[in-house]
């Protein structure tokens, strides 16, 4: 039977790395592998590990505004997100740590 547990973060991070091979616009096509690997870089830094997850997400539907970045529960969705963005997902994060 499942159970129900409340989330252990603070906040949860998801990033599209959804790829499509170059059949149509997707996710992976403007680095969003590399944005995840830096946040969870930032994540590590900050010892934020057990409160903030950086996690791989499969399409989120809005791939022509992609990369896309989901936090949860803050319910923050950025689109158009290169590796140069990171700092602005990583403010949006410590906002939410300091709320916590």
């Amino acid at each position: 039977m499942t159970k129900q547990n409340e989330s252990p973060y603070v906040s949860h991070v998801f990033v599209c790395t959804n790829d499509r091979a170059g059949k149509s616009k997707s996710c992976a096509d403007n680095n969003s592998q590399l944005v995840k690997s830096k946040l969870k870089d930032v994540v590590n830094e900050k010892g934020w590990k057990g409160k903030v997850r950086i996690s791989t997400s499969g399409c989120m539907g809005l791939c022509t505004n992609g990369p896309n970045v989901m936090i949860y529960p803050q319910k923050v969705w950025f689109s158009e997100v290169s590796p140069d963005d990171v700092d602005e997902i990583v403010a949006t994060i410590e906002r939410a740590m300091a709320d916590n």
